[in-house]
């Protein structure tokens, strides 16, 4: 049977249809499908671009998270009387240790690595990262981070969602919220994630914002994005039965043109198709010079490792991708650094020149201006433990560090401090609702306005909290 819709070209959405079911991008666009009609947003896209509260520092986002805790004392934080009160026995109501059969007695524990002034501006970096350290002159470190929570799922959801308790939208999905993409065949906000993390997809989560806001996960490998490639023999054939289905999909919307549902569907459909056909050219780094892979410490072929998923975002940030989130591991084998804390350099190289290379390669192209790099993990690690020769560190929310780095932050500059051993932030304290708002304000977003309705109320990033940290501010 030959009839003539068979010989109609595809569509956007028909393509989408045979190409695209079960594909790792799906989560993301097709959680659409059941984002309420409601007129959340005012345009029948809601990855529209949209304006922002005021004039923007920074027109885009790549967040880099360390998962498991990185030892604030062992990088960013130098503590030399760590290091001469090594020892020393301290009494702490810490809440990793209260009560904890073993630690009625704590000890200072001096840092691993030594410190070295780096850069023009003298900032200090710990020998872990001798790559990173060569761009100090680029960071805004702040050495007065804190959080609520000691524990991995409780800190790593508030790190990524300001909700140390329950699911709420993700950073990255507040921000396609706020500013749309301007890039309609790629998604909004990108996850590139070698394993699932602790917290797992709540950390991508668009929760009660429409789902086209949720983040797309990628997984690095040799198909970083699985079905893109068509699964009939010929292009003519699978034009022929695109085609069809586009014609069912008409008579089917016809006769129920008023199921928000399918509506919400096929637009969905027409969205994604998009991405499907610009997204294998965004992963093909075949183009890539050998000096660029270099740069990152890539071997070419290479589908795997942090230095991949830099450059992939440098690509996707490129191309109009608003928010670009990179995690290093996942829920095992991460900065949990209990038993050894020589497992950091393990970690530290996987990530330390792939780091560097992304913020040069930004820098050079002129990306790093309207780019916002932000570096964190969800807790330090503690100051001491149970024995000062203790090998590993326990969890430590009372006092970390992070970084920024690009659009409108001071460079080779560090910003508060905590105590002379690391363990409270004492100097300009900054919260994670603070971390969130200064990220919200470099893109030119309000935090305070920057709300959706939900449930009876109007919930925001930074919940009813949360201050602009303006002195890291350029």
């Amino acid at each position: 049977m030959c009839n003539q819709h068979f010989q109609r070209p595809p569509s956007r959405r028909g393509f989408l249809q045979s190409a695209v079911a079960g594909s790792m991008l799906m989560p993301g666009l097709l959680s659409q499908l059941l984002a309420e009609d409601s007129g959340a947003s005012a345009s029948s896209d809601p990855l529209a671009p949209k304006q922002p509260h005021f004039a923007p520092k920074a027109k885009r986002v790549i967040f880099l998270f360390m998962s498991g805790g990185v030892s604030h004392v062992d990088t960013f934080d130098p503590k030399p009387k760590l290091t001469t009160d090594h020892g020393k026995q301290v009494t702490l109501d810490h809440p990793e240790t209260r009560n904890r059969p073993g630690y009625e007695k704590l000890f200072l524990k001096r840092p691993q690595w030594d410190f070295h002034p780096r850069g023009n501006c003298g900032l200090e970096v710990s020998e872990l990262f001798p790559h990173l350290a060569t761009q100090a002159d680029e960071l805004c470190v702040i050495r007065s981070m804190h959080c609520d929570h000691s524990n991995h799922y409780n800190a790593t959801l508030g790190m990524h969602t300001g909700s140390f308790n329950f699911a709420r939208p993700s950073i990255g999905s507040w921000v396609s919220y706020g500013l749309g993409s301007p890039n309609q065949n790629l998604p909004s906000f990108v996850v590139i994630a070698p394993q699932s993390p602790y917290a797992g997809g709540q950390v991508w989560g668009s929760d009660f914002l429409p789902g086209s806001h949720q983040g797309t996960l990628v997984v690095p490998g040799a198909e970083p994005i699985r079905n893109v490639k068509r699964r009939v023999a010929t292009a003519d054939l699978q034009n022929r039965e695109l085609a069809a289905l586009a014609q069912i999909n008409r008579q089917h919307q016809k006769n129920r043109e008023h199921d928000a549902n399918l509506a919400a569907r096929i637009r969905s459909f027409e969205t994604a198709a998009g991405m499907q056909l610009a997204a294998p050219e965004v992963f093909d780094l075949s183009g890539e010079t050998d000096e660029t892979l270099s740069l990152y410490g890539l071997q070419r072929g290479n589908t795997n490792g942090f230095a991949w998923q830099c450059l992939v975002a440098r690509r996707l940030v490129e191309r109009g991708v608003r928010f670009v989130e990179l995690i290093d591991t996942g829920s095992s084998g991460n900065w949990d650094s209990h038993g050894d804390m020589m497992d950091h350099v393990r970690l530290a190289k996987n990530v330390d020149q792939a780091m560097s290379g992304l913020l040069q390669d930004l820098k050079r192209s002129g990306l790093l201006e309207e780019t916002l790099v932000v570096w964190t993990t969800e807790f330090g690690r503690t100051p001491f433990n149970n024995n000062a020769d203790a090998k590993g560190r326990e969890h430590h929310n009372w006092g970390f560090s992070s970084w920024l780095a690009g659009a409108g932050v001071k460079s080779g500059f560090a910003y508060g401090a905590t105590d002379e051993y690391g363990m409270k932030a004492t100097e300009n304290p900054v919260h994670v609702h603070d971390f969130h708002a200064t990220i919200l304000h470099l893109l030119g977003l309000d935090h305070t306005r920057l709300t959706y309705r939900h449930a009876g109320r109007d919930f925001r990033l930074t919940d009813i909290a949360g201050d602009v940290v303006r002195g890291v501010l350029a």
